[in-house]
Formats: structure tokens, C-alpha cells, sequence
């Protein structure tokens, strides 16, 4: 009876022990966190559209760090596959463990990390450079990637805010600023589409915009959500992830046909796409407004030399104006030298037929068209554009 009881006892221990023992422990230095809490919350994003988001991810446990800069979580989760796991800090006064900061990668305040079931993880991070400073003790393959991510967004938001430099704000650097935004989103999809690894991929795909504003990089997602839908068709968030670059939810994509639209034209006619861009070689069809400052400096310095260049040899600019005011637009179709070309639109401001058929919420915006109404490139402004025109119309 004895030896009956010693061995419920060990065997009641042993589970203990087992129950307690640490799966995630780390250190972190204290130095110069005054303002930071010195807990650690652990965040479980549920949802695709919750990785890098703030206020959304499930609050799974805390830890309290102590006066070494050590903590560690024992409550083992109950994941039966490898998942995606924010570890979080706050500044004191924050109310709400899973807020995530996402203005700057050398100090936001949290880092995704991929638990797999079994292992035991230990982590090092400073609290004030939290995302930037994170490193893992012997890391698996996905969290390598993960760090690999970490590292390229650094260096790409770096190269980002250098491009911001000089910049004023004004309505003018608009397309300098986007350009700048869509090289520094380009290096994050590149990576999704580089990895094997499913969970940094997608955190990439996440952190090109955490807001999900895809408009602007459609192409380039709406491929990931087809590469990855081939090799894991079963995953929920991939699954979020096709519905969110479904083609009929995206503008329109390179290599689709523009739908043949009916124009209501500034001269009273109204005339189909198709008809307007017969037997021409190359069609710039171009999305603006009279109050668009960018377009405007567009419409001067690039689109009056382009056409003057190439219109003779068969190429056209079809604009389409998001206009309520007809003397607002005639006057800037006037003054910017853009009668030179053909002018459409449905005089109902933004809310129009054009923009909900193509799906586009953002201007300024165009499509390069061939003759057949193919997308052959879109949203290319300035020297980029100048470049595509010229190497089209003199080579194909």
C-alpha cells in the first residue's frame, strides 16, 4: 500500500513538473525602459487580417519580468500545429496588452514569432528596441525566416524614411512618396514570394500594409495568394488571404482586358473604350482630376511631351475625369495643355461608374493598354513612364 502511494505521489509531481515546465523564457534589458512595463503578453492572432494589427489579437498570457530583465511562460498552449504568436511589451500606462505599434521597426513593440508544438523557445530583446533588437536561441527554420523578415523591413524602412528626405507634404511629392512606399512594399512581397516558410510569408504580406490597403501592390498579392493557395489550399488564413486578392475585389490586373466602358466624352458624344482605342499602338488610359495637384504637374511635364512625341506614330491618352465642376475641369484641361488629348467624364465627382467597374479607390492612377485593351502596366508616372513609352513605341 506504501509503495502504492509513493508511486500516485511521484507520478503527481511528475505531471506537475511536466505541466509547469517553461516553454518560452528569455531576457531583457531594462536599461533606459523607464516608461516600459516590465511585462511580457503574449498575443494570438487569430484571423490573417490580425497579424501586425493592433487591438484584435486573442491575449493568450502575461509574464512578469523581474529586476534580472528574466521572465518566462509555463502555461503550455494547446496547439496541435505550428502557429503564429506575437510576443508583446507596453509603456506603462497603456490599457490594452495586445496594441502593436507599427511606425517604426526599430521601435515597435512587438515581434511574431512561429511556436511549434513541442519545442521550447528562449529569446533576447531590448525593451526599447523591441522588434529590432529580438533574437532566438537556436532558431527553427521558420523563425530563421521570421528574423530574416525582420532584418529586410528594417533595412527597407530605413531606405524608405531616407527617401522621404526634403520632401514638404506637398499635394506635388505625392507620387515621390508613393513610389517610395511601393519600392519599400516591393522588397517585403519579394521576400514572401522568395520563403518557403508559410507564416513569415504571410506576416510579410501583413506588414506591406497592415491597414490591408492592397490597391496599389494588387499584382503582387494577388500572385502570393495564388502561390500559396497551391501549397496549403487547407489553411484558414490562406484561405482569408485568397478571399482578400480575389481578381474581383482587386483593380484591374496586368494582363487582364479593361472592360469595354461606355464614355460620356467632353465634346457630348459618348463612345466606347474599345472604339476610342481602334487601331491605335499604345493607350495611356489616365485616371485624374482638376483638383488633383499631382496629376495636374503630370499632365504638364510628362503626358503634353509624350503625346507631342508619339501621338503621330500611334499612340493615345484616353483621361477620364473624377469632376462635378465642368468649368473646373475644362479650365485645367486648358491650362495644362491636355486638349491635346480625349477627355471623358461622368461629372459625378468620385462616386462613379468608372471607379466602382475597375475597382480603384486612389488617384492618380493609369493603365498602358495595347490595342486589344490588354493591361500591359499600370500606375508607372514620371521617368518610369517616360521609360515604358519610349521602349514600346520604338522596339515593339
Amino acid at each position: 500500500m506504501k509503495n502504492v502511494l509513493k508511486l500516485s505521489l511521484f507520478l503527481l509531481l511528475l505531471m506537475q513538473s511536466c505541466s509547469e515546465e517553461t516553454w518560452l523564457s528569455g531576457t531583457v534589458n531594462l536599461e533606459g525602459a523607464n516608461d516600459w512595463k516590465p511585462m511580457v503578453y503574449l498575443i494570438q492572432p487569430e484571423k490573417f487580417d490580425d497579424v501586425a494589427q493592433s487591438f484584435v489579437g486573442k491575449v493568450l498570457d502575461s509574464a512578469q519580468v523581474d529586476k534580472n530583465g528574466y521572465f518566462e511562460f509555463t502555461n503550455v498552449q494547446e496547439f496541435r500545429e505550428s502557429v503564429l504568436v506575437e510576443v508583446v511589451v507596453q509603456k506603462k500606462g497603456e490599457t490594452y496588452p495586445n496594441r502593436l505599434m507599427n511606425q517604426n521597426p526599430e521601435t515597435d513593440n512587438y515581434f511574431p514569432l512561429v511556436y511549434e508544438p513541442g519545442t521550447n523557445l528562449v529569446i533576447d530583446a531590448d525593451l526599447t528596441h523591441f522588434q529590432s533588437s529580438f533574437a532566438i536561441k537556436q532558431p527553427s527554420e521558420a523563425n530563421k525566416a521570421m528574423l530574416q523578415l525582420r532584418d529586410l523591413r528594417l533595412a527597407a524602412f530605413k531606405n524608405y524614411m531616407e527617401g522621404q528626405i526634403g520632401m514638404q507634404g506637398a499635394d506635388e511629392d505625392l507620387l515621390e512618396r508613393e513610389k517610395n512606399l511601393y519600392n519599400y512594399q516591393e522588397k517585403l512581397i519579394t521576400f514572401s514570394n522568395s520563403t518557403t516558410q508559410l507564416l513569415p510569408a504571410l506576416t510579410a504580406l501583413r506588414w506591406a500594409s497592415p491597414e490591408g490597403n492592397y490597391e496599389r501592390i494588387a499584382d503582387m498579392v494577388h500572385a502570393q495568394s495564388n502561390k500559396w493557395n497551391e501549397q496549403y489550399p487547407e489553411h484558414p488564413w490562406v484561405n482569408q488571404l485568397t478571399s482578400v486578392a480575389d481578381k474581383n475585389k482587386l483593380p484591374i490586373l496586368i494582363g487582364d482586358i479593361i472592360p469595354d466602358l461606355e464614355f460620356p466624352m467632353k465634346n457630348g458624344e459618348s463612345l466606347s473604350l474599345k472604339k476610342l482605342i481602334e487601331d491605335k499602338k499604345l493607350i495611356l488610359f489616365d485616371v485624374w482630376a482638376s483638383w488633383c495637384a499631382p496629376c495636374r504637374v503630370e499632365n504638364r511635364n510628362v503626358l503634353v511631351p509624350l503625346w507631342e512625341k508619339y501621338n503621330s506614330e500611334g499612340f493615345q491618352i484616353v483621361a477620364y475625369g473624377l469632376e462635378s465642376s465642368e468649368t473646373a475641369w475644362s479650365n485645367a484641361i486648358e491650362k495644362d495643355g491636355a486638349f491635346r488629348w480625349l477627355h471623358a467624364s461622368h461629372l459625378q465627382g468620385d462616386q462613379n461608374p468608372l471607379m466602382d467597374t475597375l475597382r480603384l479607390k486612389t488617384i492618380p492612377a493609369n493603365f498602358l493598354l495595347d490595342q486589344e485593351g490588354r493591361v500591359l502596366a499600370k500606375n508607372l508616372h514620371g521617368e518610369d513612364l517616360i521609360m515604358f513609352v519610349d521602349d514600346y513605341m520604338l522596339n515593339e
